[in-house]
C-alpha cells in the first residue's frame, strides 16, 4: 500500500457519510425511521461484496463477537440517528451532532487502550466540546 492511502479512503468516508446524511433526511420525510435502517442495511448488503476481500489468517470467536456487537451498535445509531431526523430534527444539526462520537473514543482510550493524545489533540477535543455546545444552544 502506498503510504498515504488512508487519506484517500479518509476523503471517500467524508464525501460518503455527508451524501448519506442529506439521504437520511431526505428519506425519514417520506418513510419511517424503521423502514429507512432496513433500507439502510439493505444497502450494506449491496455493497459489501464489492469491498469484501477474504483474509487468509483464522480468527477467534471472540474477535468476531466483537465486531458483531459493534455492527449492532451502529444498526442502534443509525436508528437513533433516523429517528432524530423523523422527529423533526434538522439534518444540519442532527448530523454533525452525532457525527462527535469520537470525541468518546478520545476519551475512552486512554483508559481502554492506554493511547495517549497531545496538547493539540486535546485542543481539539475542547474545540469539539464546544461545537456540541453550540449545536445544542
Amino acid at each position: 500500500m502506498y503510504p498515504h492511502v488512508w487519506l484517500l479512503f479518509t476523503a471517500i468516508a467524508l464525501v460518503a457519510w455527508g451524501t448519506a446524511g442529506l439521504l437520511q433526511k431526505v428519506s425519514t420525510n417520506y418513510i419511517s425511521a424503521q423502514s429507512a435502517l432496513v433500507w439502510l442495511i439493505a444497502g450494506f448488503a449491496v455493497v459489501e461484496p464489492w469491498l469484501w476481500r477474504p483474509s487468509n489468517s483464522a480468527y477467534q470467536l471472540r474477535d468476531a463477537a466483537i465486531a458483531a456487537l459493534s455492527g449492532g451498535l451502529s444498526a442502534l445509531a443509525f436508528w437513533a440517528l433516523l429517528e432524530a431526523m423523523e422527529s423533526g430534527g434538522k439534518a444540519a444539526i442532527v448530523v454533525p451532532l452525532t457525527s462527535m462520537y469520537p470525541l468518546l473514543v478520545v476519551l475512552i482510550t486512554p483508559f481502554l487502550l492506554h493511547e495517549r493524545f497531545t496538547l493539540q489533540q486535546g485542543a481539539g477535543i475542547a474545540c469539539g466540546l464546544g461545537a456540541i455546545y453550540l449545536f445544542a444552544t
